[in-house]
């Protein structure tokens, strides 16, 4: 028998259920990877978890994230509202699960990052709210309690970082999940024509304090978490003076405790450019980050205006970076105007000599409310919104190139760069870079060595040996990396095992991508027609 809400009480008591959308299946997702380690997904939705911290303490919050666990009628009758934040890419579920709320009479509030790409009639919900939540919450909770809340919510300023709260740990499963996830900064001071990044969060850096960051980890070491942490800015270093001063603090939090935490992040290639903060990165427990590359062709960055990129050897700058310990992942484009019959070729060139096992390779997407997506509007060459996945081989824009060959071309990449003997010489060439420097080699490797000795690590030990080794298609090339491990590249082992489970999903996605739908032939026949139109106008 559930105890009854006390009646002074219910004046200011909501039950606020909290939904994350499933993601599609994608290059992104890794689901074939997770399965390795039987994890569900790879990041809890930091997000709501934040929202959930912001709304009254009086209110009941109970959050579902549908990448790890069923969306119950149960959970829907318990709620008064229903709060869906998501990304472009998940649209189609959380368009469904609003639906599905509102069938049920729930009021339904969207938010996220798709909030600032979609009109309100195309996300179906009775609220949305644009922009950062820090500055909205208080007024949308107030009128959701009053029952007049507006259709629309939108942020009029982009708030500090130093109000955001501690997100609420308490309402994930967090043994679900490979890695947890913290926010220190938001903006970036580029201008790519193809980010919506800029967009949303501005291109002045905002950063949390130190001691807010340190607080989140504390609060995730008490709740017993003790592996890798993501640091999910969009760019890192786009305050490189207070990225320093975190960096810092980061290596004194991981020596005073001990920490097994690894660190991983996304920055802009100028990282290269600086010794001091490579190495305080290093030091702070940094082993990967993500670069967006783009494309080995010069004219390709300055026309998107990726000139950060530009005057430098972008090999160089990948290699300098790695000898620091940390694994590149790269983005990389293909379908920019500039784009020539030959960028297919210079694209797995360029991938295979940057030693970058990890390369994303898609399509260029124009994503509502950024500069290219308003320039091709302008010429007439935008199909459709987009589905914000660029790993598939859909277009939502007219290309300058002939459409069917952009995507015979970008099937050809990846059809390349993941075969087994092409990833593996990959991963061989990173392992090469970051052997240990002699004054490192005794405390260090020892502690690598240990901390990837975990009970999951070796569960995803065994399943690589028997999917890969003993059932997999490639199992010459699978044991050929392994004997090149154990006789080169001891000290690397658990970062050769983790990319081998890796390079697995790679492999299915691309096999699956392999297989044209009926969908995409149709897109490609219709941009083939219409971009032969635009070229001959």
């Amino acid at each position: 028998m559930f105890a009854k809400t006390p009646f002074f009480l219910k004046r200011w008591q909501m039950n606020a259920l909290l939904i994350y959308p499933e993601f599609p299946d994608t290059f992104w997702s890794f689901k074939h990877a997770l399965e390795f380690l039987g994890k569900l997904a790879a990041q809890p939705p930091l997000g709501l978890m934040t929202v959930a911290a912001l709304l009254p303490g009086a209110w009941k919050k109970r959050l579902v994230d549908t990448n790890v666990e069923l969306l119950r009628d149960s959970d829907l009758a318990w709620a008064d509202v229903a709060l869906v934040s998501g990304m472009h890419v998940q649209r189609t579920s959380l368009v469904a699960i609003v639906e599905r709320c509102r069938a049920r009479g729930l009021r339904t509030v969207v938010g996220g990052p798709i909030a600032s790409s979609l009109s309100w009639e195309d996300l179906k919900a009775d609220h949305v709210v644009i922009g950062e939540a820090e500055s909205i919450i208080a007024d949308l909770a107030r009128d959701l309690k009053q029952g007049t809340a507006k259709p629309v919510y939108q942020a009029m300023e982009r708030p500090e970082m130093t109000c955001s709260p501690l997100p609420d740990l308490s309402l994930i499963k967090m043994h679900r999940y490979s890695t947890m996830a913290v926010q220190y900064s938001r903006g970036c001071p580029f201008n790519c024509e193809f980010c919506d990044i800029i967009e949303i969060y501005g291109r002045r850096p905002r950063t949390k304090a130190v001691a807010q960051v340190l607080a989140e980890l504390d609060q995730l070491r008490a709740a017993g978490w003790r592996e890798a942490v993501f640091i999910v800015d969009d760019n890192f270093i786009g305050n490189k003076a207070r990225a320093k001063e975190l960096c810092v603090a980061l290596a004194e939090w991981r020596s005073q405790y001990k920490t097994s935490f690894d660190f991983n992040t996304e920055a802009s290639l100028n990282l290269a450019d600086d010794p001091e903060l490579m190495r305080l990165m290093r030091d702070a427990g940094f082993v990967s980050v993500f670069l967006g590359i783009e494309t080995p062709d010069e004219s390709g960055l300055i026309a998107a205006n990726k000139l950060q990129n530009t005057r430098r050897s972008l090999l160089d700058s990948v290699a300098k970076i790695q000898s620091y310990g940390m694994q590149v992942m790269g983005g990389f484009i293909l379908g920019f105007d500039t784009d020539r019959e030959d960028i297919f070729d210079r694209m797995v060139e360029f991938i295979q000599k940057s030693g970058i096992p990890v390369a994303m390779v898609g399509l260029l997407q124009a994503m509502p409310g950024t500069q290219l997506f308003r320039r091709l509007r302008k010429e007439g060459r935008i199909l459709d919104a987009g589905h914000g996945d660029n790993t598939d081989d859909k277009l939502n824009f007219l290309p300058a190139m002939d459409a069917t060959q952009l995507v015979e071309g970008y099937r050809s990449v990846l059809k390349r760069i993941y075969s087994c003997e092409a990833y593996y010489e990959r991963v061989k060439l990173y392992l090469s870079r970051t052997q240990p420097r002699p004054s490192e080699t005794n405390g260090r490797a020892q502690r690598t060595r240990q901390k990837w000795l975990t009970k999951g690590n070796a569960r995803a030990f065994v399943t690589s040996i028997v999917r890969q080794g003993v059932f997999g298609k490639q199992r010459w090339s699978y044991w050929k990396f392994l004997l090149a491990v154990a006789t080169r590249y001891r000290h690397c082992v658990g970062a050769a095992m983790t990319l081998a489970v890796m390079g697995y999903h790679f492999q299915v996605m691309t096999s699956r991508l392999s297989e044209p739908g009926e969908s995409a032939t149709l897109v490609g026949r219709i941009g083939t027609a219409a971009a032969s139109q635009v070229r001959g106008s």
